[in-house]
């Protein structure tokens, strides 16, 4: 997606191929993995594994992916999986990379329909950054996969028009249409970035996952005893701040990095609070847009 694609190449996060040296991989001019999932470019099965196609390699390298995170994907993993000699895969795929590009677009799936467009922008873009969010947390892995190119595989482009159909009518121009999808969609992602790290840590440290935070919370009281950081103790003594990992931690407890979370996606990591906070900003911009006009 193009707004996630900015928001990565703003945080360092973008693979370090070019865009032009992917295209050359596709006669269509395109990177061949988003050719492929256009149906530009078919790889017709030939040889012994003639029952063999890419929808076929896909579902399988996403229930690798989903099981055991990214790390545990590779040409031959998928191969083995499926029953058939690695380089049968390539006669469907060109290779990992663009294999990624498929899995993305397969896991991301078709928009979840929206509210009506009497409701508002806001319901619809409220809407839109939780079905999104939804799907990042049933499919981890896709946040650690290298950021290559703008949003050109079919499901991609299908989200990026919802969105925008959801601000049509703010009065926003163009360039801050793209930025409220590009800060809802880094945000986004971010959040289930660390719910991923969460559960890495949870998986490798076990119960002692909780114990480190409510000990995190006790030596920052110790160390900030000093006076030297009046806004810190303030915030401790509130009793305001829950010094558990209880939200944070849910449902990560022993999954990997791509596996399905089990917890509630709307409330995970505070991210209903920082939804809210975006979109009173976005809502706060319309309404200065439309006392300037």
């Amino acid at each position: 997606m193009l707004y996630t694609y900015l928001a990565g190449k703003a945080t360092g996060e973008v693979d370090r191929h070019t865009m032009a040296e992917r295209e050359q991989q596709s006669p269509t001019g395109l990177p061949a993995g988003v050719a492929a999932a256009w149906g530009l470019e078919e790889r017709p099965g030939r040889g012994p594994a003639r029952g063999l196609d890419a929808r076929r390699i896909v579902a399988a390298a996403i229930a690798v992916a989903d099981a055991e995170g990214l790390g545990a994907l590779s040409m031959n993993r998928v191969a083995a999986e499926i029953g058939v000699s690695t380089m049968a895969l390539y006669r469907h795929v060109a290779g990992k990379e663009d294999l990624l590009i498929l899995m993305e677009d397969e896991a991301i799936g078709v928009p979840v329909p929206g509210p009506p467009a009497e409701d508002g922008w806001r319901a619809g873009m409220e809407h839109w950054a939780r079905a999104y969010h939804a799907v990042l947390q049933r499919h981890r892995w896709i946040v650690r996969i290298p950021i290559g190119t703008p949003p050109l595989s079919p499901h991609g482009v299908e989200w990026m028009e919802q969105a925008l159909a959801c601000l049509r009518e703010t009065g926003l121009d163009a360039e801050q249409k793209l930025g409220v999808l590009i800060t809802l969609s880094g945000y986004t992602r971010s959040n289930v970035a660390l719910m991923a790290d969460i559960a890495e840590a949870s998986r490798r440290d076990g119960p002692g996952w909780q114990d480190a935070e409510r000990r995190y919370w006790q030596l920052l009281r110790q160390l900030t005893g000093t006076g030297r950081f009046p806004a810190i103790r303030e915030m401790l003594d509130s009793g305001e701040v829950r010094e558990d990992s209880e939200d944070a931690g849910a449902g990560a407890e022993g999954a990997a990095d791509g596996a399905e979370y089990v917890g509630n996606s709307a409330d995970t990591g505070g991210f209903t609070f920082g939804l809210t906070a975006i979109l009173d900003g976005v809502e706060a911009l319309i309404a200065a847009r439309a006392e300037r006009e």
